[in-house]
């Protein structure tokens, strides 16, 4: 009986229920914070199987961060509520999908480091917006 697979299902476990705890508990705002850090961080996983030849991982990787970007952060928007703003968004969203499909195409290493360079971008402005909403929603009124 091997200690090491025990230990690792066990730790995937925690992170599970970390994940779970953060995403049941979360505002709106958390939640599409969520959506960009599981994007970026399914991106880094590609990268690293592309550097390792792991062919296998890396679409399993890319296939997450499409996933993530298409069903949960390009889903969110409301085109008609967001006008412009929404619409330049899913375009945006629809760029960085095809960036991910090309890159894992190609095994372009490039085109997954814009991916990830527009998601940084947006998440920290997206961070951003979240800190002032909530800033100004616990200021004391005069």
């Amino acid at each position: 009986m091997s200690y090491a697979p025990t230990r690792a299902r066990g730790a995937g476990s925690y992170a599970t229920i970390g994940l779970e705890t953060a995403v049941n508990g979360a505002s709106p705002e958390k939640l599409i914070t969520l959506l960009f850090e599981g994007a970026r961080s399914a991106i880094r996983k590609a990268e690293q199987c592309l550097a390792k030849g792991d062919i296998p991982g890396r679409g399993q990787a890319i296939s997450k961060a499409i996933d993530i970007v298409g069903n949960g952060l390009r889903a969110s928007l409301n085109l008609e509520a967001g006008g412009e703003v929404a619409q330049n968004l899913a375009q945006l969203y629809e760029y960085i999908e095809r960036c991910l499909l090309l890159a894992n195409l190609h095994a372009d290493v490039a085109k997954l480091a814009e991916a990830e360079r527009l998601l940084a971008d947006l998440g920290g402005a997206w961070n951003e917006m979240a800190q002032s909403r909530q800033a100004s929603a616990t200021a004391p009124t005069p």
